[in-house]
C-alpha cells in the first residue's frame, strides 16, 4: 500500500502525483535530484517542486504493519500503519484528480482506472498466484485450510476481501485461529473501492457546482468531501461501538481517512510553510504515530474514535512541508533509507504476510529471532525484485499504454480470472484428499486405538505405550477437527443467551450445563456424546472471549458490554434450569479489568467465585477445567514437516502458571477442579502430540479427537458430582 514521489504546483496550492500515484505507488526514483518522466497529459505536467517526505512517511507506515505482524507483542498497535496508508492515499489521489479537473474541466475515468490497474494489479496478482499455487502443496499449507484459502484468494482477486471478512465476522485484531495467506488484502480491496468511488464523487460535486450552484468547483468539492468525511467518521465511531469486528473492514467506516487526506490536498491553508508550525506539526504527528504503535493493542476499540489520533498525525506530517533544516521531519523522512523503503513498500506489504503464514511449515525453519530477521530480509529482497521486474516494466508496457483504456481494463480482468481459476484448480486437485481426511477424523473418533491420547499419561495400564510417528488426526487435517457450527456459539457483540440442548429429553433426566468461551465450547462434542450415552440433559451457553464470571472484561465499548449482558441473561436462565452439574472452562489469558481489586488476576478469581456462588447455594456442583497450553503459532505447521520431538514448547512459554480459574476453584466446597496439565506437559516441556493424538487444531484450541481421549476422566468427574447431589 505505499510509496510515491510528489511535486507541488504552488500556483494551485496542491500536489501533483507523477504517474498518478496512490498509496500503493512506489514507482518514482528516490532522491531529490531524480528527474521524473514527462507526459503530454495534464496530470503529468512538470510541477515546480516535489515532496519526498510523503515517500518516507510510506516507509514508516509499511514498517509499522510489517513489524506488527512479525512481533505483535513488541509493537501491539502497529496495525495503525494501514490508517497511515489510507490518509496518504486520499491526499495523493484527490490532489491528482483535482489537478486534472482544474486543468481540463473533467476527469478521464477510463484512463484513471486503467493507470490504477497497470500500477497495482501486476504485483498484487503475482502474489495471489503464488498463494494459489502454495495452497496446492500439503507441505506448505494444511489441507484443512484449503476451503478458506480458495474463498479468500478469490475474494482478494476481485477486491472484495474486506467485505468477505466483514460478512464472516472475522476479528482482525483478536483473531485466535489460522488466518489465510491473503487476509491482508482487505486493505487493498478497500483502496480499490476508493479508487472507483472517489473520482465519481469529485465529478458529481464539480457538476453540481457548475450546473446548479453557479459557484467555484473547488469549494463544492471541498464541501462534498468534508460532508463525506464527517458522515463516515460518525458511522465509524457508532459501528465500532456496536459491531467492532466488521467495522474494521467495511468501506463506509474508512472513507473518512481518505477524506482527511483529500482535504489536506485541497485546502491551501493546510499546506504549512512556516518554520515553527511546520516543525511542531511534523514531529507532533510522528510522536502520535509512535505513541499509538506502542500503546494501542488488540483491546483498543478500533477504528472508532481511536483511529482519529494516527490519522490526524499523518495529516499533520503531510501538511508540514517546510524543509529548511536537516532536523525537520520533512528532511529526516527524505533520507535515502526511508525513500528506498517507501519505494518498495507496496510489494513489501504484499509479500510479508504470506511468507509469515507459510514460513513455519517450511522444513528446518524455526521461529527464533534469527529466523524472523532472515525472513524479514527475504521480504525486502522479494519486494525489491517485484518492484524492479514486475511493477515498473508492466506499468510502462507500450502494448497497454499506447492503446485505449479498455485494453488495460480487459487485460486486467483476464488476469484476475486466471488467478481465480488457479485457486479453483487448487481446490479441484485437493478436494478428494480433503474429503478423505475429514472421513479419517470421524473414523478415529468412532474407533480410537487402544491406549490412545491422554490414556498414555492418565491411565496406569497404558503408561509407556508408544505410537512412534503416528499422529491422528494428521497435522494437515487437524484444523477440521472441531465442533460443528450448530449456531450455539455467539460472538462479538451478540449478547443473546443462545441455549442449546442435547441428550435426554426425559423428565427428571440429570441436568448438566456447559458454560463459557471457546475453550469451553471445544468440549461440546465430547460431552454431547456422554450425555447421549448416559441419559443426561446437556444444556449449553457459549460466547466467544466471554468466560462465566462477574468481573468485567478489560475491553471498553460494545464488546465488553455485550459480554456483561450475556452473563446477566445466562444467570437468569440458570435460575430456571435448576442444574445439577455445571462444567465451565475459559482462556487463561482473558483480559479482565481490575474492578477495584489489587490486580486483574485477583479480580478474575473473585469474579469466578461470585458467578458460581448462587448455583452452589442452590445445591449445584461446579466442575472447573484448567486451561490448556496456548502456543504462539499452530503446532501443526511444524508437525507437517518435522519430527514430533522438534515441535515441542517450553512449559514456561506456552502454559499460564497462574490460571485464575484454577485459583478460584481451589478450596471451594462443591467445586471440582479438573487439571490435565500433566497430560499436556512434563516438568519442563509441553507437547503437541500425546499418545498418538494431535492435540491442537490451531494455536490454542484442542482437537475433538484429543478431548475425546479425555472423556473417561470428564465422565468420572460428572458422574461423581451427580452422585454427590
Amino acid at each position: 500500500m505505499p510509496g510515491v514521489r510528489l511535486r507541488v504546483d504552488y500556483r494551485r496550492g496542491v500536489p501533483s502525483a507523477d504517474h498518478d500515484l496512490g498509496p500503493q505507488d512506489l514507482n518514482a526514483p528516490a532522491g531529490p535530484r531524480a528527474r521524473l518522466r514527462r507526459d503530454r497529459s495534464p496530470e503529468h505536467a512538470e510541477p515546480s517542486r516535489f515532496i519526498p517526505h510523503v515517500q518516507g512517511l510510506r516507509a514508516i507506515a509499511v514498517l509499522l504493519v510489517v513489524l506488527y505482524h512479525f512481533w505483535p507483542g513488541r509493537l501491539p498497535g502497529g496495525y495503525v500503519g494501514v490508517d497511515v496508508f489510507f490518509v496518504i492515499s486520499g491526499y495523493l489521489i484527490t490532489a491528482h484528480l483535482w489537478r486534472e479537473l482544474s486543468l481540463t474541466g473533467g476527469i478521464r475515468l477510463g484512463q484513471f482506472w486503467a493507470r490504477r490497474a497497470r500500477r497495482l494489479l501486476p504485483a498484487s496478482l503475482l502474489v495471489l498466484l503464488f498463494c494459489a499455487i502454495a495452497v496446492m502443496s500439503p507441505y506448505l499449507m494444511p489441507t484443512s485450510a484449503l476451503q478458506n484459502e480458495v474463498k479468500e484468494i478469490t475474494a482478494a482477486t476481485f477486491y472484495v476481501e474486506n467485505w468477505y471478512l466483514a460478512l464472516n465476522s472475522a476479528d482482525y485484531l483478536n483473531h485466535s485461529g489460522s488466518p489465510t495467506t491473503v487476509q491482508h488484502y482487505w486493505s487493498l480491496s478497500l483502496e480499490e473501492q476508493f479508487y472507483v468511488m472517489w473520482p465519481l464523487l469529485i465529478l458529481l460535486a464539480a457538476w453540481l457546482a457548475v450546473r446548479w450552484l453557479r459557484r467555484g468547483r473547488r469549494g463544492a468539492v471541498v464541501v462534498t468531501l468534508a460532508v463525506v468525511t464527517v458522515a463516515s467518521f460518525v458511522f465509524c465511531v457508532a459501528f465500532t461501538l456496536t459491531n467492532p469486528a466488521p467495522a474494521y473492514f467495511v468501506t463506509f467506516g474508512r472513507m473518512w481517512e481518505f477524506g482527511l487526506g483529500g482535504l489536506v490536498a485541497l485546502i491551501p491553508a493546510l499546506q504549512v510553510r512556516g518554520r515553527v508550525l511546520s516543525f511542531v506539526l511534523g514531529w507532533g504527528g510522528i510522536i502520535a504515530l509512535v505513541w499509538t504503535a506502542f500503546r494501542f493493542d488488540g483491546q483498543t476499540p478500533f477504528p472508532g474514535y481511536a483511529a482519529a489520533l494516527p490519522a490526524l498525525g499523518v495529516a499533520a506530517i503531510i501538511a508540514a512541508s517546510n524543509t529548511d533544516r536537516w532536523w525537520y521531519p520533512t528532511r529526516v523522512l527524505s533520507w535515502r533509507p526511508a525513500q528506498f523503503t517507501g519505494d518498495i513498500s507496496y510489494s513489501l506489504y504484499l509479500w510479508h504476510w504470506p511468507l509469515i503464514v507459510i514460513a513455519p511449515s517450511v522444513p528446518f525453519w524455526g521461529l527464533s529471532i534469527y529466523h524472523r530477521v532472515a525472513l524479514l530480509v527475504i521480504c525486502f529482497v522479494l519486494a525489491w525484485l517485484t518492484k524492479r521486474f514486475v511493477e515498473d516494466p508492466v506499468r510502462r508496457w507500450k502494448v497497454l499504454t499506447t492503446r485505449k483504456a479498455r485494453v488495460s481494463l480487459l487485460s486486467s480482468l483476464a488476469a484476475m480470472v486466471l488467478v481465480a481459476g488457479t485457486a479453483g484448480a487448487a481446490w479441484a486437485v485437493n478436494a478428494p484428499a480433503y474429503r478423505e481426511g475429514v472421513q479419517a477424523i470421524q473414523q478415529v473418533r468412532d474407533n480410537p486405538p487402544d491406549c490412545f491420547g491422554a490414556a498414555v499419561v492418565l491411565d496406569p495400564s497404558c503408561v509407556g505405550t508408544t505410537f512412534g510417528d503416528t499422529v491422528l488426526p494428521a497435522p494437515g487435517f487437524a484444523g477440521a477437527d472441531k465442533p460443528d457450527d450448530d449456531g450455539c456459539f455467539v460472538q462479538l457483540n451478540d449478547a443473546r443467551p443462545v441455549e442449546c440442548t442435547f441428550g435426554s429429553k426425559a423428565d427428571g433426566a440429570p441436568s448438566v450445563v456447559l458454560i463459557g468461551d471457546s475453550h469451553a465450547y471445544q468440549l461440546l462434542p465430547t460431552l454431547q456424546r456422554m450425555a447421549e450415552r448416559n441419559g443426561w440433559r446437556l444444556t449449553t451457553f457459549f460466547k466467544g472471549a466471554c468466560p462465566w464470571s462477574t468481573t468485567p472484561l478489560a475491553t471498553p465499548g460494545a464488546f465488553g458490554d455485550a459480554c456483561t449482558q450475556w452473563r446477566h441473561a445466562v444467570t437468569q436462565r440458570l435460575e430456571h434450569l435448576q442444574a445439577d452439574v455445571i462444567v465451565t472452562g475459559a482462556l487463561a489469558t482473558t483480559p479482565f479489568a481490575a474492578d477495584g481489586h489489587a490486580s486483574a488476576h485477583d479480580a478474575a478469581v473473585a469474579g469466578y467465585r461470585d458467578a458460581w456462588k448462587p448455583e452452589l447455594d442452590r445445591g449445584a456442583k461446579i466442575i472447573a477445567v484448567v486451561d490448556n497450553p496456548v502456543w504462539e503459532t499452530d503446532p501443526n505447521k511444524c508437525l507437517r514437516t518435522r519430527a514430533q520431538s522438534s515441535c515441542t514448547g517450553a512449559r514456561a512459554d506456552v502454559l499460564v502458571a497462574d490460571d485464575p480459574l484454577k485459583a478460584a476453584a481451589q478450596g471451594v466446597d462443591g467445586v471440582t477442579l479438573l487439571d490435565f496439565t500433566d497430560a499436556y506437559c512434563d516438568q519442563t516441556t509441553c507437547f503437541p502430540v500425546v499418545g498418538g493424538a494431535d492435540l491442537y487444531r490451531d494455536q490454542d484450541h484442542l482437537t475433538v479427537t484429543w478431548v475425546d481421549s479425555l472423556a473417561p476422566w470428564y465422565e468420572k468427574a460428572i458422574t461423581g458430582a451427580l452422585a454427590a447431589r
